[in-house]
């Protein structure tokens, strides 16, 4: 959604707000098919952030519920939140420390071989600057791509959007709001680029 713009077709699509936000296009947020939707994923993370380590084969059958795809040997350790779940694909071999939040109204897709430090967050939702249209729950979602072998340090934020390349390294703390290319050390508020790799 352009921040500015308040959706002008909403009175006249017959689109679910469901089908609305799988389109990529501005949804009401507080839907009730969503809010369901969302509630399922949060009882199956609340349930995953429950277990303890000793505990390998029932984690990975709660991720395997929660999320779209997990790829082999890959641990996210809790506390874990999410938005809907299903909108998240992890590759293999990958580790995300404690705290991750991954908001995923829009696809997050994570490659091969990433390493998460504790507290990273991925936002896709975007909300309008225009006041009214956030009293009306308009909101919208850009997806977030992390190439194989990332490594996001602890605290780093990906805002919506934002594609990150191959063997790319994210220093702690840092925001990242534009796309980041392969094999380059990135740090900052906003993020850039010092250096390649």
């Amino acid at each position: 959604m352009s921040p500015d713009d308040v959706p002008t077709d909403a009175p006249t699509d017959d689109r679910t707000m469901r089908e609305r936000m799988l389109a990529g296009d501005d949804y009401i947020a507080d839907d009730p098919e969503l809010a369901e939707w969302s509630m399922t994923a949060r009882d199956l993370a609340a349930a995953y952030n429950a277990t303890t380590p000793r505990q390998a084969p029932l984690r990975r059958s709660l991720l395997e519920q929660l999320l779209g795809s997990i790829g082999e040997d890959t641990e996210i350790r809790p506390p874990f939140q999410v938005d809907y779940g299903t909108h998240i694909s992890i590759g293999a071999r990958c580790f995300a420390n404690f705290g991750l939040v991954a908001l995923d109204v829009a696809t997050i897709t994570i490659g091969d071989d990433v390493q998460i430090g504790p507290h990273v967050q991925l936002l896709t939702p975007t909300h309008p600057l225009d006041a009214q249209a956030r009293r009306d729950k308009w909101e919208g979602a850009q997806p977030i791509t992390i190439g194989d072998n990332v490594w996001l340090g602890g605290g780093v934020i990906v805002c919506p959007g934002v594609t990150i390349g191959a063997d790319t390294v994210v220093g702690a703390g840092a925001v990242v709001t534009r796309d980041l290319p392969a094999g380059v050390l990135a740090v900052g508020n906003p993020a850039r680029v010092v250096r390649e790799l």
